[in-house]
């Protein structure tokens, strides 16, 4: 039977519990894009984190649940989506045999930019790894043979069903994940609020005028 998604996202939720009291500010650089992935999630303010809360913190749950929604829209294109699930085969055999910079990355840093962002007075860099990644990417196969009108009508009509299914399936993590707010909330209560506090208190003191 398929672990339902209830389960997935009480699984998810305790490994974020597990990681969050190794989180601390001096582990994480900042950053000023916009995370796709976290901006505007109804995941966040079903798990009841605000503005307030780092980001990195956010997007470490995020990520968990992304996860599972990813796995059973996988699922569902398997077993349903005959002609996506093909197409997306041959984009991975397209994409494969390069070196990938995110491959194996803990879910607190899935979905972020693996470079550094430059600031204003740093030296340039003498290679970055989505550089890397480019330069490792073997020759491409031979194209596949370009799709009919009838098989573009299928594909698109596949991909509204996948799009359909990742929506249903975001809207019962959210549900699922309602449950467990005040865990989450509690949690960073006690260990990321009093972090950032400490760290407001110390630029504090360091902005105020000499006696």
């Amino acid at each position: 039977m398929a672990t339902s998604i209830e389960n997935r996202v009480d699984a998810a939720v305790d490994s974020w519990l597990r990681w969050v009291p190794r989180w601390s500010p001096g582990t994480h650089r900042g950053r000023s894009r916009v995370c796709r992935r976290c901006t505007g999630s109804p995941m966040l303010a079903a798990a009841g984190l605000t503005d307030d809360v780092p980001h990195q913190v956010a997007h470490a749950l995020v990520s968990r649940l992304q996860r599972i929604i990813d796995k059973r829209v996988e699922e569902f294109t398997a077993a349903r989506l005959p002609a996506l699930h093909a197409e997306l085969e041959g984009a991975e055999i397209w994409e494969a045999g390069g070196y990938d910079p995110a491959d194996g990355l803990e879910p607190e840093y899935d979905g972020l930019d693996p470079d550094p962002e430059p600031g204003d007075d740093a030296q340039p860099f003498l290679f970055t790894l989505a550089g890397l990644a480019e330069e490792s990417r073997p020759a491409p196969p031979l194209p596949r043979p370009p799709l009919n009108p009838d098989e573009k009508l299928r594909l698109r009509r596949e991909i509204e069903l996948a799009d359909a299914q990742a929506d249903a399936v975001g809207q019962e993590v959210c549900f699922a994940l309602v449950a467990h707010r005040a865990r989450i909330e509690t949690a960073v209560h006690r260990f990321v609020e009093p972090q950032v506090q400490s760290m407001l208190d110390d630029l504090s003191r360091n902005l105020e005028p000499p006696s």
